[in-house]
C-alpha cells in the first residue's frame, strides 16, 4: 500500500508530461501561459467581464467536491464507531475548531463566525489539493494539435481569487468591529494612546497597516501556489525546453519531490494560514486590544 502511494506522484507527473511529449517533434512548450487567466467566452460589462475561464472551472470543481464530500460523508448519519472517512473528517473538524476557531475568535463570536473560517479552510484546502491532479484543461499546449493537454492549475494561484476571499474577510472584520463596539469607538481603537504631535503619523501608519493586511493575506496564498506549480511544470517540461532527453531522469524526480512537498505540506499549510489569519482579523476587530 505504501509503495502504491509513493507511485502516485510519479504517475500523475507522467500524465502531465504527455503534452510535452506530444510537442517534442517541433512544437513549443510554454508552461507560463497556463497561469494567464484567459476567458474562453464571456460578456463584457464595462471594466468587468463575466465569463468562463480555467480559474472559474477550478472554482466550480472546488465547490462541487467540497459539497459532494460533505453530503456523502453525512448521508447515513454519523456512526458511533466511525469508519476511516468519518475519522478523517472528525479529525479535520477538531483541528479546525481547536487550532483555528477557538485560537482566534472570542467566545461570544465563536458560534457566529467559526462556520465561516472553517469553510474558508476546507474550501481553500480543497482548491489546493485538486490543483495537483492533472486535468485536460491545457488549451495552450494541446496534444497532437486539438486535444487539450493535461495540466495542474490552482485557482488560488489567481490573484483575483485570493483577493476576493481577502476582501470578504476584511469587510466582515470591519462590519463586526463596528457592530460590537460602535462606529467611533471601533475606529478609535485603531490608534494607540499617542502625543498629539504624533497622532497624524499614527493614523497614517494604522491605515497603511490595514491596507497591508489585504496585500499580505492575498499575495501570500497566491505567490506560494503559483510558485509551487510553476516549479513542478517547469521541471516536467525542462526536457522539451532545452531539447535534450538525457535531462529527463534528473528533471522528473525533482518534479516529483516538488509535487510531494507542495501537495503534502504547502497546500494544507497555506489553507490553514489563510483561515487562521481571517479568524484573527475578525476576532481582533470584535475585541480590540486597545
Amino acid at each position: 500500500m505504501t509503495r502504491r502511494l509513493r507511485l502516485v506522484p510519479l504517475a500523475l507527473l507522467g500524465l502531465l508530461a504527455l503534452p510535452a511529449a506530444a510537442l517534442a517533434e517541433g512544437g513549443q512548450f510554454e508552461p507560463v501561459k497556463e497561469f494567464i487567466n484567459e476567458y474562453w467566452f464571456g460578456i463584457d460589462l464595462g471594466i468587468f467581464t463575466l465569463g468562463i475561464s480555467k480559474a472559474v472551472i477550478y472554482l466550480w470543481i472546488g465547490v462541487l467536491v467540497s459539497i459532494a464530500l460533505t453530503l456523502w460523508i453525512v448521508r447515513g448519519g454519523l456512526r458511533a464507531n466511525p469508519n476511516r472517512m468519518q475519522a478523517v473528517v472528525e479529525a479535520l473538524y477538531s483541528f479546525s475548531e481547536t487550532n483555528i476557531g477557538q485560537a482566534t475568535l472570542p467566545k461570544a463570536a465563536f458560534a457566529r463566525w467559526f462556520p465561516y473560517v472553517a469553510s474558508l479552510f476546507v474550501f481553500i484546502w480543497t482548491l489546493n489539493m485538486v490543483s495537483f491532479i492533472p486535468l485536460p484543461l491545457d488549451t495552450h499546449n494541446a496534444l497532437w494539435g486539438s486535444i487539450p493537454g493535461l495540466t495542474i492549475y490552482a485557482a488560488t494561484s489567481n490573484l483575483s481569487v485570493t483577493l476576493t476571499l481577502t476582501l470578504l474577510t476584511v469587510m466582515i472584520s470591519h462590519v463586526e468591529g463596528v457592530r460590537a463596539n460602535g462606529f467611533v469607538p471601533y475606529f478609535k481603537s485603531w490608534i494607540p494612546p499617542s502625543p498629539p504631535a504624533l497622532l497624524p503619523a499614527m493614523i497614517i501608519l494604522e491605515v497603511l497597516s490595514q491596507i497591508l493586511r489585504i496585500v499580505s493575506l492575498s499575495v501570500r496564498l497566491f505567490a506560494n501556489m503559483l510558485g509551487g506549480h510553476l516549479l513542478i511544470i517547469m521541471c516536467v517540461g525542462f526536457t522539451i525546453l532545452i531539447g535534450q532527453l538525457f535531462v529527463a531522469p534528473i528533471a522528473i524526480p525533482i518534479a516529483v519531490i516538488f509535487w510531494i512537498f507542495e501537495w503534502g505540506l504547502v497546500a494544507s499549510l497555506q489553507a490553514y494560514i489563510f483561515a487562521m489569519l481571517s479568524g484573527i482579523y475578525i476576532g481582533s476587530a470584535i475585541e480590540p486590544h486597545h
